[in-house]
């Protein structure tokens, strides 16, 4: 009966919406257009039952794509950041796909693709990443050209060969490795890792020797994991030994205890997602799997893979590139 009529009352109205029906960004927007002065949300739009409407999208849709400056530039532009401390403090892993803020929200693939997000960044991006604090990132996998592995090296702060020869060898390999299981284009830190390596630049600040993980199982208690680790740092060798809740736990207590002798700090690095996956499940037990890690400490997010038959062997490689990828950043 009421559709269509826009009379103003004068008499201030507000808007509060649950993403039930997954409309609460698109109502809240709507309700700003029919005149609505206050808007509800919450960060993330975390809330009950499925939701509320999400400030991290309704704040640069009002500001940047209704021009209604309801905040300031400077405060547009810690949006991303926002997002991410939030997330950290309800202990929820953040949406990469989220708008706007997510990690994928300016993520490009396809080789031709990058090649002209680089020359015309207007042309596949609605806004500069920059006025919400987010970060344009570019992914490496088997669809990938040298324009992205050469993106994705500078991003890293590293310079690949003029003539594009280091770039067409690791395109090379990555595709070689996707054959295998591997995903470069959630794992920023082991594509780091091997830049480094087919440039010459990657010096190993730890060596694994050996390592050796039992896992044991009493009648009536929970299962408990033990392992032994020898690593060379140098010259030198060191062997340590923890216990963890399971077999990764152990072999990164393990790790952490050996390196804090020679490389102090690493107390700052923790482990906040491990993610398994069985790369072709045909082959039942005898599958290769896929491990991924992520990592963080005060000032950064990085993430690792690892591929074998073993799970225990796969998790290994994937902490490995951790472990090597935090120190170096402080080398």
């Amino acid at each position: 009966k009421y559709r269509g009529e826009h009379k103003r009352s004068g008499i201030r109205i507000g808007i509060h919406t649950h993403n039930d029906c997954g409309l609460a960004v698109a109502n809240s927007i709507t309700a700003v257009k029919a005149g609505a002065t206050m808007v509800h949300g919450t960060i993330n739009g975390y809330g009950e039952r499925c939701g509320n409407a999400d400030m991290t999208s309704i704040i640069p849709l009002l500001c940047i794509k209704m021009k209604r400056p309801c905040i300031q530039q400077e405060s547009l532009a810690k949006l991303t950041k926002l997002s991410r401390v939030v997330s950290e403090m309800a202990n929820m892993i953040p949406l990469n796909s989220r708008p706007f803020v997510g990690k994928s929200a300016f993520a490009h693939k396809g080789g031709i693709h990058v090649s002209a997000v680089c020359k015309e960044p207007r042309a596949y991006e609605h806004i500069y990443p920059e006025l919400v604090g987010n970060t344009r990132r570019v992914l490496v996998s088997d669809l990938s050209g040298k324009s992205n592995v050469e993106y994705k090296a500078r991003e890293l702060g590293m310079e690949l060969g003029g003539n594009g020869f280091d770039s067409h060898k690791i395109v090379s390999e990555i595709k070689k490795l996707e054959q295998e299981g591997y995903q470069f284009d959630v794992a920023d830190g082991s594509f780091r890792i091997l830049v480094e390596k087919f440039t010459d630049q990657f010096k190993p600040l730890f060596d694994l020797e050996s390592f050796r993980v039992t896992v044991e199982k009493d009648k009536d208690k929970p299962c408990s994991a033990h392992a032994t680790i020898k690593i060379s740092v140098g010259d030198k060798n060191e062997i340590t030994a923890a216990e963890g809740k399971g077999p990764v736990g152990a072999l990164d207590n393990a790790l952490r205890k050996a390196l804090g002798n020679f490389y102090p700090g690493l107390d700052t690095m923790r482990l906040v997602d491990f993610k398994v996956r069985v790369i072709d499940g045909r082959e039942g037990t005898a599958a290769r799997v896929r491990v991924f890690i992520e990592s963080r400490d005060k000032d950064d997010i990085w993430s690792t893979i690892g591929v074998s038959e073993d799970i225990i062997e796969a998790s290994w490689h994937a902490l490995a590139d951790s472990f090597q990828y935090k120190l170096a950043k402080h080398a």
